[in-house]
């Protein structure tokens, strides 16, 4: 029996999804890993916990699978983390991951400048505290031992490929996702490292989505008793998150769009071009080939579900549980909304200073209230991103992925917000399998056909006037509090 692994690094777990030839899934395994909040808007993450979790997860699944060995074990991960390492490859930093902040004020100013408005239509990224461009010029200014000290900046993916290969490699789709790559010539853009103050040679190689290595059974992990008997498996550097799971739902036209909720969320579109906002609201990053996709990333998704169950309601209930709580309200929530940039705010907005705000509460307003005024805040966050999508083409359907699709609310919340069909697929691991069709084209085998739709929401439109009002509210109110969210409070000591 042939099968094949997709690796989806993510930024609370590593899954490996074993599939067979036709896409079926046959074996997963997540391992979970914290996020570092060492200081105010800095989130980090120790790169060798990653590297073992994807070790261990593969282990898990060829122990699963025994009596047969994968074909290839293909690679997703997400975007814009990064570390410096040392000559040896041994990091001199964490990863700093999508969610830090630290380069917030770095971002703001160059964000306002022409060289900014220059650098995002050479990259098509988006200027903001996310970006390695902006957490290199932070070191470069705050961490000065620290930048002059680096042989190599790397990411999470590319760490693993050293540990592994001794070699460091980066594929196109996260290259692109930097800020340093030029998105047109898919080559490092001389002009946007020189103004970082780092080199080519301090990066990784660039290569083709479908490169492909193989473990020589000299590497550390040679003694391993099942990574032992994968000489013989292909190891494909794949892609991105974010593309990936576009082309493993399906969503791979430009009448079709992909939206993501997981610990973040985003919205993207794949399409045969380039294409730069004139207002620098979204984002265009390389999927493969002659594909692109288009979008933008909330920093905020289930993450602020978790951070309502854990820190505000304190409670061991399920997430199940708030979700029945949250069924029993009325949308709309009697006025109650959510700003919920309790991590500053990536798209359409960019300000790293956002902050989280309750608006409207009366005492009227239950715990179910809070629930389901957060589960909304989050549609709307995403349909912010996709009306800017919107304005050039029409979407006649949206493929849901990630962790949210296991809430039937949240989906019909969705599909009402955009007032459009939501199809979600049986492959809900949909950038594990979009790594595994990078994988199997890299061999020159047969893909897998789109996967079935399982589930299908259709709009109701009634709702969809209650929510395009509150999202238009939510987006009125952060302007009219903005200023108010940035502003540096000097706190005075008060006499004893």
């Amino acid at each position: 029996m042939n099968y094949y692994i997709g690796v989806d690094i993510g930024t609370t777990s590593t899954k490996a999804v074993a599939f067979s030839d036709d896409g079926e899934v046959l074996a997963k395994e997540a391992i979970g890993y914290a996020i570092q909040h060492p200081q105010p808007d800095r989130s980090e993450q120790d790169p060798d916990e990653i590297f073992e979790a994807v070790i261990s997860s593969i282990s898990k699944i060829t122990a699963t699978l025994y009596s047969h060995k994968p074909v290839l074990i293909s690679f997703s991960a997400a975007m814009h983390s990064i570390l410096a390492v040392d000559i040896a490859g041994k990091p001199l930093t964490h990863c700093i991951i999508w969610a830090d902040n630290r380069a917030g004020d770095t971002a703001a100013q160059l964000r306002k400048s022409s060289r900014g408005n220059d650098f995002y239509h050479a990259t098509g990224v988006p200027i903001h505290a996310m970006s390695p461009l902006c957490k290199l010029l932070w070191m470069k200014e705050n961490n000065r031992e620290v930048f002059q000290q680096a042989y190599k900046f790397i990411g999470i993916k590319e760490y693993i490929f050293f540990r592994l290969f001794g070699k460091y490699l980066v594929d196109t789709a996260i290259a692109s996702a930097t800020g340093l790559l030029n998105i047109h010539t898919l080559q490092w853009d001389k002009n946007v490292l020189d103004y970082a103050g780092i080199s080519q040679q301090q990066l990784s190689e660039v290569t083709a989505a479908i490169h492909k290595e193989f473990l020589s059974g000299k590497n550390e992990y040679a003694g391993d008793s099942v990574l032992a008997k994968l000489t013989e498996t292909a190891f494909i550097i794949g892609g991105s998150d974010g593309a990936l799971a576009n082309l493993g739902s399906g969503a791979t036209d430009e009448n079709s769009m992909a939206i993501t909720i997981g610990t973040s969320s985003a919205v993207r579109i794949v399409t045969t071009a380039v294409h730069t906002d004139e207002q620098m609201r979204t984002f265009c990053y390389h999927l493969a080939g002659s594909s692109y996709i288009i979008g933008g990333a909330s920093n905020n998704g289930a993450v602020v579900l978790q951070w309502l169950k854990d820190t505000l309601l304190q409670t061991q209930d399920t997430h199940e549980q708030l979700f029945s709580e949250a069924a029993g309200i009325a949308a709309g929530c009697n006025g109650l909304l959510f700003i919920p940039y309790i991590l500053g705010e990536r798209a359409p907005v960019w300000n790293s200073g956002a902050k989280g705000v309750f608006f409207g509460l009366d005492i009227t307003h239950t715990r179910a209230h809070l629930i389901r005024s957060a589960m909304e805040a989050v549609v709307y966050c995403v349909y912010s991103i996709g009306k800017i999508l919107m304005e050039e083409r029409t979407i006649t359907e949206i493929h849901a992925t990630g962790g949210f699709t296991q809430s039937p609310l949240w989906l019909q919340m969705l599909s009402d917000m955009f007032n459009c069909t939501v199809r979600v697929s049986e492959a809900v691991e949909s950038s594990a399998l979009g790594a595994v069709k990078i994988g199997m084209a890299a061999m020159g085998i047969p893909k897998p056909g789109l996967s079935k739709t399982t589930q299908t929401y259709t709009p109701d439109k009634c709702l969809h006037t209650v929510y395009i009002e509150q999202a238009g509210n939510m987006q009125r109110i952060y302007e009219v509090l903005k200023k108010e969210m940035t502003r540096n409070i000097n706190m005075v000591s008060l006499p004893s």
